[in-house]
C-alpha cells in the first residue's frame, strides 16, 4: 500500500488520522528533548494531548453509538398508525412487531422499533432519497445484524416525523446488510416525554405534539 492510500484512508478515519498525529509529534518532542529540553517537551506535551483528545472522542463515539442489535425485515400489508390528543398510537403488526409510518427528511418510508438498538438505522435507498447528510466525523460502525456483522456509515437525519413525533439534527446509521428495511432506535424513543405499550398498542407521547402532516 502507497503513501496515497494510507493518506486516503486516514482522511475517512479523523480519530484514527489524531491518533497517528499525536504519536508522530510525542516523538519528535522526545527527540528533541536532548538538544532543546523545553521545546521537547513542550512539543511531547501537545502530542500526548492529541492522544489524549483522540481516546476520549472514541470512548464518547463507541459510548453513544455502539449498538449489537438485530434486525428483521420488512412485511407487507402493515397496520396504520393513529393520533389521539397528544399521543401517536401504533398497533402491533401481525408480525408481533411495531411498524412505524414516518417521514425522512419528508420521504415516506415505514420504520421497525427496536428498542435494542441504540442508533436509528436506515436502508441505503432511504438515505438516497431522503438525502442524508454524513456524519461531521466521517465515521463507521459496526453492526451485527441477521446476515452477519456489517460495517454502517454514520449520517444525520434533518427531521423525522411520527404522527405528532417530529425529531431534527438525530444520529443514524446507514446499514446496507438490511437491505430495504428502516429501523426506529433508542435515539428516538429517548428523546420522547414518554413512550408505552398497553396490550397490542405502542404509545409515543412527545414533549411538544406536533401538528399532524397531510399524507
Amino acid at each position: 500500500m502507497d503513501l496515497s492510500h494510507i493518506l486516503g484512508f486516514l482522511a475517512g478515519q479523523p480519530l484514527l488520522a489524531l491518533a497517528c498525529v499525536g504519536i508522530v509529534v510525542s516523538l519528535l518532542g522526545g527527540v528533541l528533548r536532548g538538544p532543546a529540553p523545553l521545546l521537547g517537551g513542550f512539543v511531547r506535551g501537545v502530542g500526548n494531548l492529541g492522544l489524549l483528545a483522540a481516546m476520549l472522542l472514541t470512548i464518547a463515539q463507541v459510548t453513544r453509538l455502539t449498538t449489537g442489535a438485530d434486525f428483521a425485515f420488512p412485511q407487507l400489508g402493515l397496520t396504520r398508525q393513529s393520533v389521539e390528543g397528544g399521543e401517536t398510537r401504533v398497533p402491533m403488526n401481525s408480525d408481533g412487531h411495531f411498524w412505524i409510518n414516518a417521514t425522512v427528511n419528508g420521504v415516506k418510508r415505514d420504520f421497525l422499533v427496536d428498542t435494542g438498538a441504540t442508533l436509528t438505522a436506515i436502508s441505503p435507498a432511504t438515505a438516497q432519497a431522503a438525502d442524508l447528510k454524513a456524519n461531521p466525523l466521517n465515521r463507521s460502525v459496526l453492526m451485527r445484524t441477521a446476515n452477519g456483522t456489517i460495517e454502517a456509515k454514520l449520517a444525520t437525519i434533518d427531521e423525522l416525523r411520527i404522527g405528532n413525533v417530529v425529531a431534527r439534527e438525530l444520529d443514524a446509521v446507514v446499514a446496507p446488510g438490511m437491505g430495504d428495511t428502516n429501523v426506529i432506535g433508542m435515539n428516538v424513543l429517548s428523546r420522547l416525554a414518554s413512550w408505552r405499550v398497553e396490550g397490542r398498542t405502542l404509545i409515543l407521547v412527545p414533549h411538544h405534539p406536533q401538528a399532524v402532516e397531510e399524507t
